[in-house]
């Protein structure tokens, strides 16, 4: 999985008038848990953007100003709620040998039958929901769905794989295949072409 580096200032101050003035002065305050203790930070909004106007997932290196590299995911962002300007981020600190919980973007491969007659396909997740360590997680998650006729489903037990563990029920459904007015159409244009049944002859 891809990885962003953030550069940062720890925060020593942590209060509200400390949080307003970091906010007048253009900084988002974040704060880093999961590990030994809770780490406050702040950094330029503009440094937020590859990480949060994006629909790729990332893992972020957290740079502080006194040295020490943290490594995290996104777990929650507050914005305001009229500007829509950052105004808080948590982290949580990952590591090498524990398994983290991210949401993984879904990625369609090939062309559906069902799609070529034509049929429409509809999504019921866009995210997949995963468990496993940083390094074995893509950063998207792809489904063949060539041979989906109409009526098909494509479901989360289809991209499985040994890297992760997928946190969704085995029947959950990703896309699906459904009919539509043109499929309809194209189906009673068929019968319509097809020659008539002779009727049976009269008997004597």
């Amino acid at each position: 999985m891809k990885s962003l580096t953030i550069n940062a200032s720890q925060r020593e101050s942590v209060g509200k008038k400390a949080t307003k003035a970091l906010r007048n002065a253009g900084q988002v305050p974040c704060v880093i848990y999961g590990g030994d203790t809770i780490v406050h930070f702040a950094a330029p909004e503009i440094a937020f953007k590859n990480l949060v106007y994006t629909p790729d997932v990332h893992t972020v290196v957290i740079a502080l100003d006194n040295g020490t590299k943290i490594n995290a995911i996104l777990q929650d962002i507050q914005f305001h709620p009229v500007t829509d300007k950052i105004l808080h981020i948590d982290f949580v600190q990952i590591f090498d040998d524990k398994p983290i919980t991210m949401e993984i973007p879904f990625k369609t491969t090939g062309n559906s039958r069902g799609v070529r007659a034509g049929g429409v396909l509809r999504f019921n997740l866009r995210r997949i929901k995963v468990k496993g360590l940083a390094t074995d997680l893509p950063d998207i998650i792809e489904g063949d769905i060539t041979e989906l006729r109409i009526g098909n489903k494509l479901y989360v037990t289809d991209v499985a794989s040994d890297k992760f563990t997928i946190l969704h029920p085995d029947n959950t459904v990703i896309c699906q295949v459904k009919t539509s007015r043109n499929a309809v159409a194209d189906d009673a244009d068929e019968e319509e072409d097809a020659p008539a049944a002779e009727a049976p002859a009269a008997e004597a």
